[in-house]
């Protein structure tokens, strides 16, 4: 495991002890590494979002219902691989 070190200024390590408190959190660390892993998530998902509107973008070309389709499909595959979900 790799250390990082940050310096936060005194409101925000204050707020920080107190998210920590009251989600039961045990470590600052482990809050931290939380936040990260969800900003990283919400990151991949406005990325798959923005290809997305590219897909759709580029469908105002003629294009048959059947393609749009397809389309649709593999990006929905896409998010599933991506964020781990699995079809119902």
């Amino acid at each position: 495991m790799e250390n990082v070190s940050l310096k936060l200024e005194s409101g925000f390590a204050k707020q920080i002890n107190q998210a920590i408190k009251r989600n039961n959190y045990s470590t600052k660390t482990e809050f931290i590494r939380e936040a990260i892993r969800e900003k990283i998530k919400r990151l991949e998902k406005e990325e798959l979002l923005m290809r997305i509107d590219k897909l759709f973008g580029s469908s105002k070309h003629k294009t048959t219902d059947e393609d749009l389709h397809r389309a649709g499909e593999r990006v929905f595959e896409q998010l599933e691989r991506r964020l781990n979900m699995k079809s119902k």
